[in-house]
């Protein structure tokens, strides 16, 4: 089974009243240099805020990040890999950020996941996510779930979403289309789930154009108007 892109193209165009308005309503995603350009400072904070939201509203996370920035010094990977247990416990005494051990202790964790990449890689951790191509977004995922600290689930695809790397979301109106469609008949599991999904995302880009987190709206608005 495939997705008619046509289709779907009209089925969301009707949910606006011009071509500007949909695309302006689209999220975007950030160039391969713009990517590059970020420190890595900033992916290991879009980390960390990714994994502070997961079961929070995000708008309750978004307001407190301003504090986490000031208590961990911008997010530096290379001084937030050595922060210790003992800091750790003090961060559970400042009532300006969310005081939660578990997803306190991912920081200097991911820290290390982010200099290791760049150790591996002989780049920046920005030019590593930017060279990531579109077509395998999974892989990356994948990647992420095994190496990263509380970036498995949708907190992968989350934290690139965050960071502007080009990526869909599986959320429960994208599956539900999918299903709809019969690319597949459950809420993705396997690894041989996962690569079908890809692919009916990769041969809508390839008909569109477009990217991946435009297919992904897309998707979620034909099935979920308010999205």
């Amino acid at each position: 089974m495939t997705l008619d892109y046509r289709w779907l193209y009209d089925t969301v165009r009707k949910r606006f009243e011009s071509d500007e308005a949909m695309e302006a309503f689209l999220p975007k995603a950030l160039t391969p240099d713009e990517l590059k350009q970020k420190g890595d400072d900033r992916y290991l904070s879009a980390m960390s805020q990714r994994v502070f939201q997961a079961g929070m509203q995000h708008s309750v996370v978004d307001a407190k990040w301003p504090a986490f920035e000031d208590a961990f010094w911008g997010f530096e990977p290379e001084k937030m890999v050595l922060l210790s247990p003992e800091q750790i416990e003090g961060y559970m005494k400042n009532d300006r950020i969310i005081r939660h051990r578990t997803k306190l202790q991912t920081i200097p964790k991911n820290a290390q996941f982010i200099l290791d990449i760049r150790q591996e890689q002989g780049s920046s951790f920005g030019e590593f996510i930017a060279n990531w191509p579109s077509a395998d977004i999974i892989g990356l995922w994948r990647l992420l779930a095994k190496h990263g600290a509380r970036l498995g689930g949708r907190s992968g695809a989350g934290f690139l979403r965050l960071v502007g790397k080009d990526t869909f979301l599986l959320t429960s109106d994208v599956v539900a289309r999918l299903v709809a469609a019969g690319i597949i008949d459950r809420a993705p599991k396997s690894q041989r789930d996962m690569q079908v999904v890809q692919g009916a995302f990769n041969e809508l880009q390839q008909k569109s154009g477009r990217p991946l987190c435009h297919l992904s709206a897309m998707l979620s608005l034909s099935i979920n108007p308010r999205f």
